[in-house]
């Protein structure tokens, strides 16, 4: 058999929900192709098929099934690390891959407002990935750490990116609900959620609205220097499998048209529309002109879970503009920004 000339990657916490959905997504990707994969002490030797609950709706991959669990130590991993841990675990254990040579590619909260990680959407901000020469992993190993948003940010970031864009944002206020599937696995108990509405989400608001200003920054001297404009965020739990919904107003600092929104969406290719990047969709962002829409049930795999979809656009009687907007929490919001950071990264010679 001929030897692979995909680049071998790693997935740390390997048996979780995110993890699972990186090894879906890595099943036939053109560029990379899953090598080791390490989870807790409790999983250590076992092989995949025997450790991981498996929730996705595709089969474990033959391959992975059974491969054997490796100790989440850099000895011994491939130089591409894609990380999916808890943040308390990350914040300990990424910098030690990093530290050892290894570009991580991660999923966790842990690093994401640190001056020197970049906080990435290829789309909106490609250029931040130059903060990696800052970092001193990367100094001393030639490893370093790039992050995605939260999932509630993500989608948001990409519907105001243009709007932005063309007519300057002075203030957002976004209420989501939010799909169970964010909450990892076991993630909400039953009796918790059937029926309900959960009105917190721990730290969730907190995410959305610091983050939101680093990923619409821009990159002046070395360093992110913060979106301008503030964001109110209600952060809510839904009785939904996948797909995070979020009702969001804003205020312009420029006139804006119906017609002048629609137009920025469908319009709006990003900064890597000429990179080529097999999880890059075709449209980042979708307008749906239909008066129920969007909807998790029929909307989410809209470009293959990498397309936000917006839609019931309409006067504000408090600021200017409202809409709803539609993203997969758990493709474009975790395994899939970090796949197509990942492919950022290769693109742009960081990955050998």
């Amino acid at each position: 058999m001929a030897k692979s000339t995909k680049i071998p990657v790693g997935i740390l916490g390997a048996t979780g929900m995110v993890g699972q959905r990186f090894i879906q997504l890595l099943e036939r990707h053109p560029w990379f192709e899953v090598a080791w994969v390490a989870a807790s002490e409790r999983s250590y030797g076992k092989t995949y098929a025997e450790a991981a609950k498996w929730k996705m709706k595709t089969a474990i991959p033959p391959r992975i099934a059974k491969m054997k669990l490796s100790a989440a130590e850099p000895a011994g991993a491939p130089k591409v690390i894609f990380a999916a841990l808890d943040s308390d675990i990350a914040r300990e254990m990424e910098p030690a891959f990093a530290s050892a040579g290894a570009a991580v590619i991660s999923n966790s909260s842990a690093f994401r407002m640190h001056p020197q990680v970049p906080l990435v959407i290829p789309e909106i901000n490609a250029d931040h990935i130059k903060l990696i020469e800052q970092q001193s992993w990367r100094k001393q190993s030639g490893g370093f750490m790039v992050t995605n948003s939260n999932c509630s940010v993500m989608g948001l970031a990409l519907a105001l990116a243009p709007l932005d864009k063309a007519f300057g944002i002075e203030s957002v206020f976004a209420v989501t609900m939010q799909a169970v599937s964010g909450a990892g696995y076991p993630g909400v108990a039953s009796l918790d959620i059937l029926g309900n509405v959960v009105p917190f989400i721990k730290n969730e608001e907190e995410k959305m609205e610091e983050e939101a200003g680093k990923l619409l920054g821009k990159l002046k001297g070395g360093q992110i220097v913060p979106a301008s404009f503030g964001i109110s965020a209600h952060c809510n739990r839904v009785a939904v499998e996948d797909g995070h919904t979020e009702s969001i107003s804003i205020k312009f600092k420029k006139k804006a048209t119906a017609e002048k929104i629609i137009k920025a969406w469908r319009e709006y290719r990003g900064m890597v529309a000429d990179l080529k990047l097999p999880f890059s969709p075709a449209e980042p962002i979708f307008y749906d002109e239909r008066v129920d829409r969007p909807q998790p049930r029929l909307d989410l795999e809209r470009g293959h879970g990498m397309t936000v979809s917006c839609g019931r656009l309409r006067p504000c009687s408090l600021l200017d503009w409202k809409f709803t907007m539609l993203s997969h929490n758990t493709i474009r919001g975790a395994a899939g920004a970090a796949l197509l950071n990942a492919e950022l990264l290769k693109a742009k010679g960081y990955l050998e």
